[in-house]
């Protein structure tokens, strides 16, 4: 992607995050994504073919920056989120989160976070499977894999869940250790 192109995209995610921090993701219509980001409707929809998609991708590219980062191959900041990364992988997802950065918090906290929800769960599952040998040490060899990742990936959410219905008052140091004290 160019230059151009990734700065458009950038626009767009500014655009639609801004908008669900003052109404629900079903009111929103791609006319005002489109007059906030400044670009065309042709340019949206070559970038994103619809609402549903455009969250896709703006939490793929949360994750694809923590991998990224994680792999050492972030530093040119090709992303939309801008750290200089961590040695926790949850913690830095915390880290982020807690910054809310491009308004990640108006996609939990909106009536339809489901549907953020439903594709931050798809995502966090690679994460999880990725480094599930940080965890393994608990696991009991009677617990079928794929519950065991269930597991982990429900209590990362549900812990996300009450660290931001609670204030999000602990440090995301603080939280992260909580979340591997129970998984662990």
């Amino acid at each position: 992607m160019d230059r151009r192109q990734r700065k458009t995209r950038e626009a767009i995610f500014r655009s639609f995050t801004e908008l669900l921090s003052h109404k629900e993701f079903h009111q929103i219509t791609v006319g005002e994504i489109i007059e906030g980001a400044d670009v065309g409707r042709a340019t949206c929809y070559a970038h994103f073919e619809t609402k549903d998609f455009l969250l896709k991708e703006f939490c793929e590219e949360l994750f694809c920056h923590i991998f990224d980062t994680e792999n050492h191959e972030g530093h040119g900041h090709r992303h939309i989120f801008d750290c200089s990364g961590c040695d926790s992988v949850f913690l830095h997802l915390f880290q982020h989160l807690q910054k809310n950065d491009n308004n990640i918090l108006a996609l939990l906290s909106s009536q339809n976070n489901e549907l953020f929800l439903r594709y931050f769960r798809s995502n966090l599952e690679s994460l999880v499977k990725s480094h599930l040998h940080l965890f393994n040490s608990q696991k009991s060899a009677r617990i079928p894999e794929r519950f065991w990742e269930n597991h982990i990936i429900s209590t990362f959410v549900e812990t996300l869940k009450w660290w931001i219905d609670n204030g999000m008052v602990e440090s995301p140091e603080v939280i992260t250790d909580y979340f591997l004290a129970v998984v662990r």
